[in-house]
């Protein structure tokens, strides 16, 4: 029987990055079946190896590095000691892709900057991840999910109709700027394909949080104001859109969403036509352009909704043919029913507790191809068999563990 291979197969990955935006690319190319190569400090590894949830006697299992790097290898390497510098070159010219995550200057510093690298192979695409970007006032600070989603307008997004600026619970500016920095390398490894040029590709937190915000944003600045939080209705006078959430009678959410010609059609289905009519907030249109107009039917369908359960509304507006659902909390989410119909949660054993527990699936389907997820390794288990690859015996390879290279 032929086993299936992911389609990344024959593709290496070296990362000296750790946190989420910096170890997300990699793991979807290991999940992809691409080789991807961890390099960790010597001893204890990855200080994210402690986040989040820890399950087992001694904590080893951290839902925050397991989902973030499931799949890779780890080789442990000192990058302060000179061999530790020389491995990792010899380690690179195998490689097609290196990724780094460091304060911009750092990796410089440290012997794995793009320019050393390149001359190491010019053929390497180097992805680098940084929190403003380099080419800014703040390009030098350290940066996290919270400072990319501050910058870039989405605490707006999460504002709802209190109006108070928050930053969001998900780390969306993390996992955006990782899908981004997966694509464009993946992008980048193309040309260098097709060319045997290599490149260095740069993304931020701030930048692919900023992207996140998509239209809405080039509406705001052609507007030059800032949107109503909580429900969105855009579009043109004469060419309205909704989408907009609001709680039942028991306090649940629900979502709908529909364009300018399914507006009557969806109030009627639901019964509030009528009292749209009676206070004059039947015209969506005017929504767009009037924003006392718009506060006021959003208030509407809030008291007109608190009337019946969402079971009720959802029946109603999905035979109409209204796109709606409802708005799941996260542990809600990762039992929904088409959440887990369609792999996109999974579940992977755990032998040494005795049970599989619930991760990520893929947010792919390949038909020839399909991803798989792996386990995260051990601080530095692949360490004699990376090293037995570029070529070094056993003696050196228990050299450099005694001298603490390795």
């Amino acid at each position: 029987m032929t086993v299936a291979v992911g389609p990344l197969a024959g593709i290496r990955v070296v990362t000296c990055s750790t946190a989420q935006a910096g170890t997300v690319p990699y793991m979807l190319m290991a999940d992809l079946g691409a080789e991807v190569i961890k390099i960790e400090a010597p001893g204890a590894g990855d200080p994210s190896r402690t986040a989040g949830e820890c399950l087992g006697p001694d904590g080893a299992i951290s839902s925050f590095f397991e989902t973030n790097n499931r799949g890779v290898k780890s080789l442990t390497l000192n990058l302060k000691d000179a061999e530790g510098r020389r491995i990792l070159h010899r380690l690179v010219e195998t490689a097609d892709i290196f990724g780094q995550n460091f304060r911009p200057g750092a990796a410089e510093r440290n012997g794995f900057g793009y320019e050393e690298l390149r001359r190491v192979n010019p053929k390497l695409v180097y992805a680098s991840v940084s929190g403003y970007g380099t080419r800014g006032p703040h390009g030098h600070l350290p940066g996290t999910d919270a400072v990319g989603q501050a910058l870039s307008g989405i605490a707006e997004a999460y504002a709802g109709e209190s109006g108070r600026m928050r930053t969001g619970l998900v780390s969306v500016a993390d996992e955006t700027c990782a899908i981004l920095t997966f694509g464009g390398a993946l992008a980048a490894l193309h040309h260098a394909r097709t060319t045997g040029v290599g490149q260095k590709i740069e993304t931020s937190l701030v930048g692919a949080a900023v992207r996140l915000m998509g239209w809405t944003l080039t509406t705001t600045m052609w507007r030059n104001a800032n949107p109503i939080s909580g429900v969105r209705i855009n579009g043109t006078r004469e060419r309205p859109g909704i989408a907009a959430g609001f709680d039942d009678r028991d306090g649940r959410p629900l979502v709908f969403q529909l364009g300018y010609q399914e507006w009557e059609r969806a109030m009627k289905a639901l019964g509030f036509h009528d009292t749209l009519v009676e206070r004059g907030l039947d015209d969506l249109g005017l929504a767009v352009v009037c924003d006392e107009h718009k506060r006021r039917l959003i208030a509407t369908l809030a008291e007109l909704f608190a009337g019946a359960p969402r079971e009720q509304w959802l029946e109603i507006l999905r035979d109409a043919d209204i796109v709606s659902a409802p708005i799941n909390t996260l542990l809600e989410a990762s039992t929904d029913p088409d959440v887990t119909a369609n792999g996109y949660v999974a579940s992977v054993d755990y032998p040494e507790l005795d049970r599989a527990l619930p991760v990520h699936g893929s947010p792919w389907q390949f038909s020839e191809t399909p991803a798989v997820a792996g386990r995260a390794p051990a601080p530095g288990q692949h360490t004699a068999e990376i090293l037995a690859g570029l070529g070094y015996g056993a003696d050196e390879i228990a050299g450099f563990e005694a001298r603490r290279v390795v």
